[in-house]
């Protein structure tokens, strides 16, 4: 199964010109005075969201003072992030400048942010991904030696730890142990908690008061920001120049043929460290949840990569012939995408399914909705990872599963992640099988992505 093999809809944007009477967008119920929606979207975003299209395919939200446009179709969504009328910015974006400032990838529009793309995109070609194969490969089976037989697994510090050095080994090539791996999900798991609420209630002076919660996310984004200043300080010492992706920034120039400023390297490497860590972390924290939850699919596994393998350890060549393990990657990411909220802004007046978008207009949207919505899926709320056999994917919409962006902000890692993510669930399915232990919360924790409060498994030879 590809992502790409989904059929299209209708186009979700008309020519105006036949549409003189754009409609205003209908108001969703449930505001409240002075904080409007933003009361739902922290209590329960994740119902709210998934209903609003009921509502309509285009509907106003209340966010404060702010009126926010929340899109609710896999045609739109997919109109919306092809649209040049529509940028990088708004309530999301503006709540992870903190973390990602404004100079990064991440963040960057127009010629800024293509100058970027040039520049990190040869780390992540599908012709580069094999030279990465051997650290994943080994992180894979380092963190299943790490565990022993009938042990509680702290699902939370390993999936991040294994994230944060495949990231770190493959594009930074720096020696980063455990404790600095640790160190960057403490302070990722406050930071993104702050950001969320930040991005729902925009209560601005209030989040410079004293609170503990303030204190927390304050000491986290420093730290963040100090730890990426010592890793660009380490390499610089060092005078080496692996062919990695810091080499590449640290040779990088800008429009003018000059190299790029220290805020810019700063910002770029925060771009690669965190929020590629953070999301296949939360994906990795699923796919473990997904493995102990559905034994039938995690026996499908191991008996899949023994078949492949001979019995011999999965590597990276292995990758590409574990179809069902693969589905069943893809099928976690469907039911619970890390990235699970987006935003977008109106840089001119314009148009979105028949309805009119004022210039500066924050528009919203959830990939969690699309991808769990009854009117794009069969049993949508079912584990089916045999839905993405290509016979069955077909009949999928087009945008209604599109975990890594569409367009000029299609997430470069997509095939770096897939990768490791596929090689990971194979490593660890072919040894253990899971049981959730007493004090265990697989409920859903949402922030600015989405994991498990609190998973803890039991890892259990075969």
């Amino acid at each position: 199964m590809t992502l790409e093999s989904v059929k299209p809809e209708a186009p979700g944007t008309r020519d105006t010109s036949e549409a003189p009477e754009l409609r205003e967008p209908p108001l969703a119920g449930g505001a409240v005075p002075v904080l409007g929606h933003g009361l739902k979207l922290v209590r329960d975003p994740l119902a709210f969201m998934s209903a609003l299209r009921e509502h309509g395919d285009i509907v106003r939200l209340r966010l404060g003072p702010k009126t926010v446009y929340a899109v609710t179709t896999p045609a739109l969504t997919g109109a919306l992030a092809l649209s040049p009328d529509f940028k990088i910015d708004g309530p999301l974006w503006e709540s992870l400048e903190g973390l990602l400032g404004k100079e990064g990838v991440a963040t960057a529009n127009g010629p800024r942010h293509r100058r970027q793309r040039r520049t990190i995109q040869p780390a992540f070609r599908l012709d580069a991904i094999p030279d990465y194969g051997p650290v994943m490969e080994e992180e894979a089976h380092a963190l299943t030696g790490r565990w022993k037989p009938g042990e509680t697994i702290d699902c939370t510090s390993e999936s991040f730890r294994v994230a944060v050095r495949i990231a770190a080994r493959c594009l930074l090539r720096g020696d980063y142990m455990d404790e600095r791996a640790e160190r960057l999900s403490i302070d990722l798991a406050a930071v993104f908690r702050g950001m969320y609420r930040r991005m729902v209630m925009p209560l601005g002076p209030l989040y410079r008061l004293p609170f503990p919660a303030n204190r927390e996310f304050n000491r986290a984004l420093a730290d963040l920001h100090l730890l990426v200043d010592e890793i660009v300080a380490e390499r610089r010492a060092s005078g080496q120049k692996p062919d990695d992706l810091l080499t590449a920034l640290l040779e990088a120039k800008d429009d003018n043929g000059d190299p790029i400023g220290e805020q810019e390297i700063h910002d770029q490497v925060v771009a690669i460290l965190t929020p590629g860590s953070e999301t296949v972390a939360s994906t990795i924290m699923w796919l473990l949840q997904v493995l102990a939850e559905h034994p039938e699919h995690a026996e499908k596994v191991r008996t899949e990569v023994e078949s492949v393998t001979g019995g011999r350890p999965v590597g990276f060549e292995h990758v590409r012939a574990l179809r069902h393990t693969n589905n069943v990657v893809v099928e976690a990411m469907r039911l619970r995408p890390a990235v699970w909220i987006l935003t977008r802004r109106a840089v001119t007046d314009t148009e979105l399914g028949g309805y009119r978008i004022p210039a500066g207009a924050d528009i919203v949207y959830s990939p969690y909705a699309i991808q769990r919505d009854g009117r794009s899926y069969a049993r949508h709320l079912d584990f089916d990872p045999d839905r993405w056999l290509p016979e069955r994917a077909k009949d999928v919409p087009k945008y209604a599963m599109s975990p890594f962006s569409v367009g000029n902000r299609k997430c470069p890692s997509d095939h770096f992640s897939m990768t490791q993510l596929s090689l990971i669930t194979a490593a660890i399915s072919a040894k253990y099988r899971f049981e959730q232990v007493d004090g265990s919360n697989d409920s859903t924790r949402v922030g600015i992505t989405l994991r498990p409060h609190d998973l803890r498994l039991r890892a259990m030879p075969w």
